[in-house]
């Protein structure tokens, strides 16, 4: 018994100490497991914390690395004429000023005494000055006095048919030939507070530009003793009550500064012309271009008091970053505003009740495209929030005589950009009343014909996507029958050589080449060479249309130009060549050398409905003499092709070009290849750089004179560059528009584009690249996704949404650990 007692007791023993173990060994592996779980855990942090501080590596050397803009700086001699406040204005601490151009010192009261220009009024953005109004000023001053700019002959931009392209002839409309009124800058000086922090600090400045407004047009001085009764009246105008006294009250009151000037100009028996101005031009940067908006849908603004308004790199949509609820409320309650002032209540029959409150307002923002990192082309959209009939956004890469991305405080001081405005500007003024123009279409129409260029976003948009631009056939009708403009010949006035019998070349291949101005008219066959689906023509040329070449097409062949039963019938269509910016020009080494061929500056692009019942496409090309008795140089030099555009056509899916961050993409362009390539991303390219290069292979020399041991590369670098002409992209996105790139042999195609999408729905994210390369020449290219520029991007984009989280992280882990601590838990 005792001994059954004591093995019972063993086997007892036995077990707890195994179950002892057992529990220990399980105690050791959740341990272990924990363990290996922190390690897990740290390593997954360590990870995250190298990448992220690559990126913040890269994205901070790319700040730090100066950005290579190309614009020119402005230069001028200011002067700042400070303009009394009335010390009952409740934004007393804000100023006003008026600006004044030149080195020599002036009187301020004589100076405002001979004012007599068109009211413009500056407002700067987040922390600006007063003084960023200098450069357009000071360029503005020098546009009046210099005159209209130069006319280049080139196809210009029309209003689309959502802009009323259908009613307004937009190259018929007439530009001053001479400026009749320059330009009254004045600027307020908003202490350069940080507007885009506070919804409340807007409201200020709204309130302050309000004032200033009045000031400028309505009047200067306030009236102490009227004062309240003004702003009473103001607020019964707003009700709608005794709106013919308030107009009185208003015309008797206020002392309008433009009167005053001309009162003392009469009294020193002075001739004055013309009548005292009724509006305000307002020019804002950035958060002023939305201050400027915020104004005009004020209370207490007179209606017709601003009519015109140019933003410059300002957020429409929302704020850049929106760090106080009432910076969002402001934004959102202005919009508002806009949207429903554009309105136009209509009755069940059609007819229109009431005129909409902004019907009057046009407005234009500018964008400085990829490279302004503070305010995206995406926010500065005018979508939403203004009729494509009263305004549009347009980026500084597509802008005619700039093209060029710049940053967010370059835009002010840019010289391309900012004579490209200041003739803008002037050519709102109406030469015969010495006013902006009255009618928002034409001033909508001057906006576009000199800000757009006047490339076809057919060229370049993927056909599935909707036209917004009208197709122009030979006789300026669109495929509606709606007339948009006519096709103008050249001048009478340009010199141009005869054109004779033996002058004539009959060309028998699709492809043409010019390689120096020889004088001679060249005749190709539509009929014969247009075949096999080639029904479209291209032309790529450095030569000046008009002066340096011209186009026309043929029902059949004359004898001569001057013929005529035949000129009657044919066709000048040299001025539908569109200008696009050209690279430096090759440096001869001695005169009259032959140089590498200059890039292109036009484009000629002509379809089978162009074409339709034509025969014969002459390209004339004027005469240049020898050069001290040796031949012309090849820096002059065209290229003319018929083909089709579905074998330039090529995709690129999303796979693809993920994959090609390891594989590159190479295409093989062999000699006769299309002269126009149409390549399309299945995604955007704003956070998908792609780098794409193209090296010259041949350029059909068989035999280059040059001995045995130079020959080789030498051909096909020297040698092929006198006779190819480089590259040039055209590169189309939806929201930051045309961005054009000369001489592409190597390029980081790089685009402001939206968040990139996975096989988006719209296809509005997508990017389209037209590529124009010398058929006569073979190439090599690749196209492959940049990683490191595709972090760069990524970081530059998102390093506030980057930031904000990263310190939500932080504090998020802070009360972790504060609660373990409470809580007696390990930390």
């Amino acid at each position: 018994m005792a001994r059954r007692l004591a093995i019972m007791i063993d086997v007892t023993d036995t077990s707890y100490n195994n179950e002892h173990r057992s529990k220990a060994s399980l105690g050791i592996l959740e341990e272990v497991n924990l363990k290996m779980q922190g390690s897990k855990a740290k390593l997954r942090v360590t990870v995250l914390v190298t990448i992220t501080l690559g990126i913040g590596v890269a994205a901070i050397y790319g700040l730090l690395k100066p950005v290579s803009n190309g614009c020119n700086m402005t230069y001028m001699y200011p002067t700042y004429i400070p303009l009394p406040s009335p010390e009952n204005v409740s934004s007393a601490k804000y100023g006003l000023y008026l600006y004044h151009e030149g080195w020599k010192k002036i009187d301020f009261s004589e100076h405002l005494k001979k004012l007599s220009g068109v009211p413009v009024l500056f407002v700067p953005g987040n922390g600006g000055s007063y003084k960023q109004v200098r450069s357009l000023a000071a360029e503005s001053d020098r546009a009046y006095q210099g005159g209209p700019l130069e006319n280049m002959f080139y196809q210009e931009a029309s209003l689309t048919l959502e802009e009323g392209g259908v009613e307004m002839d937009v190259a018929g409309l007439s530009m001053p030939s001479q400026y009749s009124r320059m330009l009254d800058w004045f600027a307020v000086d908003l202490e350069g507070e940080h507007s885009a922090m506070d919804g409340r600090i807007l409201e200020e400045h709204t309130e302050y530009v309000v004032y200033a407004i009045h000031r400028v047009l309505v009047g200067f001085v306030f009236c102490a003793a009227e004062l309240l009764r003004c702003w009473t009246l103001l607020k019964q105008r707003e009700e709608g009550d005794k709106l013919m006294e308030v107009d009185r009250f208003l015309s008797l009151l206020i002392l309008d500064q433009y009167k005053e000037s001309r009162d003392a100009r009469v009294a020193e028996g002075a001739a004055i012309y013309g009548s005292l101005p009724k509006t305000v031009l307002l020019v804002g940067h950035s958060m002023g271009g939305f201050v400027a908006r915020a104004a005009v849908v004020h209370p207490h603004l007179r209606k017709t008091a601003v009519e015109t308004i140019l933003t410059l790199s300002t957020p429409h949509q929302s704020p850049p970053v929106a760090l106080q609820p009432s910076l969002g409320r402001y934004y959102a309650r202005i919009n508002q505003e806009w949207r429903k002032g554009y309105e136009v209540h209509t009755s069940q029959t059609g007819h229109s009740l009431s005129r909409s409150l902004l019907t009057h307002v046009v407005v234009v923002s500018i964008s400085g495209g990829v490279h302004d990192y503070q305010v995206r082309s995406q926010l500065e959209s005018l979508d939403g929030i203004v009729p494509p009939t009263h305004g549009f956004m347009i980026g500084s890469t597509e802008m005619k005589n700039v093209w060029l991305s710049m940053e967010h405080q370059v835009i002010l001081w840019c010289n391309q950009l900012v004579v490209q405005v200041s003739h803008t500007l002037l050519s709102l003024v109406d030469s015969e009343s010495g006013h902006p123009l009255s009618d928002a279409t034409k001033r909508l129409a001057v906006f576009a014909k000199m800000l757009r260029s006047g490339i076809p976003e057919s060229w370049l948009r993927p056909s599935h996507l909707p036209q917004h631009s009208p197709h122009v056939f030979r006789n300026g009708h669109t495929d509606a029958g709606s007339q948009v403009h006519k096709i103008s010949a050249c001048p009478t006035n340009v010199r141009w050589g005869d054109d004779g019998l033996e002058r004539d070349l009959y060309i028998q291949t699709t492809s043409v080449t010019v390689l120096a101005m020889d004088g001679r008219r060249r005749w190709l066959d539509i009929k014969k060479l247009g075949s096999n689906g080639k029904s479209h023509f291209i032309f790529v040329t450095n030569l000046a249309p008009c002066s340096g070449v011209r186009l026309h097409l043929w029902p059949e062949k004359g004898l001569s130009a001057s013929d005529t039963s035949v000129s009657r019938r044919f066709q000048e269509v040299t001025s539908k060549m569109v200008q696009v910016p050209s690279g430096p020009a090759p440096r001869q080494i001695e005169p009259g050398s032959q140089t590498e061929q200059a890039p292109p500056s036009a484009i000629f692009w002509l379809d089978s409905k162009d074409m339709h019942g034509y025969r014969f496409l002459t390209i004339s090309v004027a005469p240049r003499p020898a050069v001290s008795g040796r031949p012309p140089p090849a820096a002059s030099m065209a290229v003319g092709q018929f083909f089709n555009p579905e074998e330039g056509k090529r995709e690129f899916s999303p796979h693809l070009l993920l994959g090609s961050m390891f594989f590159q993409k190479g295409i093989t362009l062999k000699e006769d290849h299309p002269l126009a390539f149409n390549l399309s991303f299945g995604i955007g390219l704003g956070l998908l750089p792609v780098k794409v290069s193209l090296k010259t292979t041949g350029c059909g020399i068989k035999i280059s004179g040059l001995p045995a041991e130079e020959v080789g590369d030498m051909e096909n670098s020297r040698l092929c560059k006198l006779r190819c002409f480089p590259p040039v992209a055209l590169v189309w996105d939806a929201t930051s528009g045309l961005r054009i790139f000369p001489n592409l042999f190597s390029e980081t195609i790089l685009v402001d584009s939206s968040p990139a999408l996975w096989n988006p729905s719209r296809g509005s994210e997508k990017t389209a690249i037209l590529l124009l390369v010398d058929p006569h020449c073979s190439y090599r290219t690749s196209i492959a996704v940049s990683p490191t520029a595709a972090a760069l991007r990524f970081m530059l984009l998102y390093c506030s949404q980057i930031i904000g989280l990263s310190f939500a992280v932080v504090f998020f882990a802070l009360m972790r650990q504060a609660n373990a601590w409470e809580l007696d838990f390990p930390i």
